[in-house]
């Protein structure tokens, strides 16, 4: 928590470039991509041990929102101290770009939207226009930012969507929780674990036990190739569900909500996931 506070505590101005604020850091990356030199881009949480539900920010925190020319929240009930951030420290001159809003995906849907690709187009979209509002003068920079971002700094991460998509389309997957719902969807992989228990686990609630009993079946019974688990929320019951499918020789792959390593790109981040997430693939079909 230290670490995210202090992160936004260092968010002033330098060299005349513009403040921008990410309340997560999947988003503050792109942000910082899309900005280049114009910016100076500071997430708030990137300590994986934070949870964005439950976030208290700091005197830092309210600094940096004070001071934000760009702010990106994600929405969709993710991350409301973000709201209440933005309320108590007030800015005529900020622009917010509020995830869900762009994307169109209101309170109660899935907010793991970083996860998928489309959402993430028009999530850039969204940050370029923010800068060229807020620095019209560097539009042109803005634009080219943009442009080299969508065509070279994602090349492998659509890349690899596009070859997984064509060779597993269809395959029965698990998961621990909704967050990989999205990008499961852009694979084309049948997700076959129920729901309301992909939605119970993201927030933290009690899965039915129907559903859970479904879930245990389905990795007893092999009826998924591959389990997909979030490692930053592991609960009790996802960690014997992860240790059942080990034993059944059902390969697992990882997903995380921040950058992993924090230093990380989002495009790297996502692009060694996906990597784990094909070779689990093809060691669980041979294809």
């Amino acid at each position: 928590m230290a670490l995210a506070g202090c992160g936004a505590a260092s968010s002033a101005s330098s060299g005349g470039r513009l403040n921008v604020v990410a309340a997560e850091n999947s988003w503050g990356s792109i942000a910082a991509q899309l900005g280049g030199d114009r910016v100076q881009e500071t997430s708030i949480i990137t300590n994986p041990d934070t949870d964005p539900h439950d976030y208290e920010p700091s005197p830092g925190d309210a600094r940096g929102a004070a001071d934000a020319k760009v702010f990106i929240d994600n929405g969709i009930g993710y991350d409301s101290w973000a709201d209440k951030l933005l309320a108590a420290n007030p800015n005529s001159d900020r622009t917010v770009v509020t995830v869900g809003d762009v994307v169109g995906v209101a309170d109660g849907g899935n907010p793991h939207q970083w996860y998928s690709p489309d959402s993430v187009a028009k999530v850039v979209d969204a940050i370029t226009a923010a800068y060229k509002k807020a620095d019209p003068n560097d539009a042109d920079y803005f634009d080219t930012q943009h442009q080299q971002f969508l065509t070279q700094g994602l090349t492998q991460y659509h890349d690899l969507i596009a070859t997984i998509k064509s060779k597993y389309s269809g395959t029965p997957v698990g998961a621990s929780e909704s967050i990989f719902s999205p990008l499961s969807d852009a694979l084309g992989l049948n997700l076959i674990t129920p729901p309301d228990f992909l939605k119970a686990i993201s927030e933290g609630t009690d899965p039915a036990p129907a559903d859970k009993a479904t879930v245990d079946q389905q990795i007893s019974t092999k009826a998924i190739k591959v389990y997909v688990f979030n490692s930053q929320n592991s609960t009790p019951d996802v960690a014997t569900q992860v240790d059942e499918a080990k034993k059944q020789g059902i390969p697992v792959a990882t997903v995380t909500e921040t950058l992993s390593p924090a230093t990380a790109s989002f495009q790297d981040w996502q692009s060694a996931q996906l990597s784990q997430l094909s070779d689990a693939l093809h060691t669980a079909t041979g294809k």
